[in-house]
């Protein structure tokens, strides 16, 4: 095993006043993962470090946080293909762009609620079918990519225009739009659509692809933003 050290971006609100930063040096596998590091220091270093985790396997999304610079989640992020670059030390930080509540956990009510507003969820009051509504296997294939999004805030916490601006929906919403814009058995996809073409909206992606970059599905979620702008124009909205 070898030694590594753990710089964690730290932040206590019942006794900090800044932020703080805080090195631990523990003993792992170079195949051992950053949410290992980081349950070991918590369970035998100091029990008050709080960070999120929940499944452990890139399901949930809940370990997202800034790994030595990058957004990422901690559970799929191995020792060994940090250290290579950047030596023993691995630096983490809370998602950048989010209110932190407490060490590497930031309030997530700010991302969630901005995908509330793209509706994020099927609407179709036609009457129900007997079992499901059917969709063929190509038209499941253009949102399958969009399906995959475990919401763990990466991309829009890691995009300058969400930096600048707080009210904008940011990637995540807009790709969880795409996902119903695009579904043959949703009806409400003109509202859907007028609504995230507002300001603060659509027009607010300059194509940066920082979401690309960080997204741990590894969706194009700039490409599916370009084909909600061309489906706007399309449908002569600002």
């Amino acid at each position: 095993m070898d030694v590594y050290t753990y710089r964690i971006k730290r932040f206590d609100p019942e006794k900090d006043n800044a932020p703080r930063w805080e090195e631990f040096r523990i003993e792992m596998e170079p195949s051992d993962r950053v949410l290992d590091g980081l349950i070991k220091i918590k369970d035998s270093l100091d029990g008050s470090l709080t960070f999120r985790r929940s499944c452990a396997h890139g399901v949930c999304g809940s370990c997202a946080m800034k790994i030595n610079g990058r957004n990422a989640l901690a559970c799929q992020t191995l020792i060994q293909d940090l250290s290579s670059g950047t030596g023993p030390t691995i630096v983490l930080e809370p998602l950048p762009a989010l209110p932190v509540l407490k060490d590497l956990v930031v309030d997530m009510e700010p991302f969630f609620g901005n995908n509330e507003k793209a509706l994020p969820y099927l609407i179709n009051g036609e009457p129900a079918p007997e079992r499901e509504r059917l969709q063929s296997p190509e038209d499941q294939q253009k949102i399958l990519q969009a399906i995959t999004c475990i919401m763990c805030g990466c991309c829009t916490s890691s995009c300058p225009s969400y930096w600048a601006d707080k009210e904008y929906l940011g990637p995540a919403a807009l790709l969880k739009a795409f996902r119903f814009i695009f579904d043959t058995r949703d009806r409400a996809g003109d509202d859907r659509l007028e609504r995230i073409a507002r300001i603060h909206g659509l027009w607010r992606c300059h194509s940066i692809y920082n979401c690309v970059e960080v997204c741990p599905k590894a969706i194009d979620i700039t490409g599916h933003i370009s084909k909600l702008k061309r489906l706007a124009i399309k449908k002569k909205l600002p």
